[in-house]
């Protein structure tokens, strides 16, 4: 693997996942497979979130989007804290998750826009001021 997929990995890994207090998916990857735990991090991180295709921004929206629909709870705080930290808002985090009702359910939406609430209360971020 190249020292440049290396630096990116780094550097997008540092931009999404900093402050992350939750245990981030590589340290779980790495507590079974330290090796597959490289593989799947310099993929993920280094090739495809650091793809300059799309803003980073639209990248995480499109995660949050994608997690909501899929139901897939703990992956989604993850993300939408990445979201935050690379400069969405709550109100368009929250814009997206209403957005996937028609798609994935209101149920869906629910237990995402719980989640929203809930890591936007740890980063004393709730409630969203009234310019909504």
């Amino acid at each position: 693997m190249s020292q440049d997929i290396v630096d990116k990995t780094k550097k997008t890994a540092g931009l999404y996942f900093k402050d992350v207090a939750d245990e981030k998916p590589f340290e779980l990857w790495r507590s079974f497979d330290k090796g597959l735990a490289r593989d799947f991090s310099l993929f993920i991180t280094g090739q495809m979130y650091a793809r300059e295709k799309i803003p980073h921004k639209t990248r995480q929206l499109i995660t949050v989007a994608a997690l909501t629909v899929l139901s897939r709870l703990d992956e989604l705080r993850l993300h939408i804290q990445a979201a935050l930290n690379v400069g969405c808002s709550p109100q368009e985090i929250a814009e997206v998750i209403f957005q996937t009702a028609i798609y994935g359910g209101v149920p869906a939406t629910n237990a995402a826009l719980k989640t929203l609430r809930s890591v936007l209360e740890e980063k004393d971020l709730w409630p969203l001021s009234d310019d909504r």
